[in-house]
């Protein structure tokens, strides 16, 4: 991994744990930022979220009670300004992937997923 490859996949890590903190979830102007406007998500129960639907849910009810902590990250680069995030949650196996647009100089994130683990795959 090159050193500017490195540095974006540092990045990514950092905003994704950041997602994954509820006091920064509850945090509408945070979300705000960092979700881009055609931001979707399909969420680990199959449900489809939008950026209003996320910030509005999120403020109510952040997912759950504490930070969780992200194992095997990987950030690919699918092209320039826009990479492709995978990890897993310790606490819950749940597998997560996330595609991030560089825009602006920032980084916003344009499409999450969450998987359950299946019964047989635990």
């Amino acid at each position: 991994m090159t050193k500017t490859a490195r540095a974006v996949a540092d990045e990514l890590r950092m905003l994704e744990q950041q997602l994954l903190d509820p006091a920064m979830r509850a945090d509408a102007a945070f979300l705000e930022q960092i979700l881009a406007d055609d931001f979707q998500e399909i969420g680990q129960s199959g449900r489809r979220y939008d950026k209003p639907t996320a910030i509005s849910e999120l403020a109510v009810a952040p997912g759950f009670d504490g930070p969780r902590t992200i194992l095997d990250f990987e950030a690919r680069e699918v092209q320039e300004g826009l990479v492709l995030a995978i990890y897993t949650i310790a606490e819950t196996a749940t597998q997560r992937s996330s595609l991030w647009r560089k825009r602006g100089g920032r980084w916003q994130l344009v499409f999450h997923q969450a998987t359950r683990p299946s019964a047989s795959s635990r």
